[in-house]
């Protein structure tokens, strides 16, 4: 039998073989199939401006025990990640990048502005995507989207209150 250690270990050393075999193998991958009831959960969206707070640790938990209890129900669960690409947070953000080379917002026009919004999200924009697999969430990473694209618009027939009202929970 395996001794425990006397500390924690660093977080630095603890290992993600398990999670990189989960999504290796597609464990967390969901598709139509006959016979099996579908549930869907599409992460909220989250500026691209920072990192994960205990909040987000705390909802993003919360999501992961659901769709894993679907899934032992026998349901095709799907948690969709995502993050927003250009909320308020992040506007805001790159104005002030830009504020301190000197350049406002309103005097480069829409278009600079976009390009410079997705070179921000570029660099800055899959900090949290990392925590999240790093955790080990059993999200279908295949399925990774920002917000705003065509498959995350798609209209909610249920809000969350409803399915967990008749969940039980």
């Amino acid at each position: 039998m395996q001794e425990l250690p006397k500390a924690y270990i660093r977080p630095r050393k603890l290992k993600t073989s398990g999670t990189n075999n989960w999504e290796s193998n597609g464990f967390f991958h969901a598709t139509v199939k006959k016979g099996k009831s579908p549930y869907t959960i599409v992460i909220p969206r989250r500026d691209i401006t920072g990192i994960l707070t205990m909040g987000h640790v705390l909802n993003n938990t919360l999501q992961d025990v659901f769709i894993r209890w679907r899934k032992m129900q026998g349901y095709e669960a799907c948690w969709i990640p995502g993050t927003d690409h250009a909320g308020i947070a992040t506007q805001h953000v790159v104005e002030k990048s830009l504020l301190n080379e000197g350049i406002k917002r309103r005097e480069m026009g829409r278009e600079d502005f976009v390009k410079r919004v997705w070179e921000w999200k570029e660099l800055y924009g899959g900090t949290i995507i990392k925590q999240l697999r790093k955790l080990g969430t059993a999200c279908d990473w295949e399925r990774e989207a920002l917000r705003w694209t065509k498959a995350c618009r798609m209209p909610c027939r249920r809000s969350s209150s409803v399915c967990m009202k008749r969940d039980g929970v």
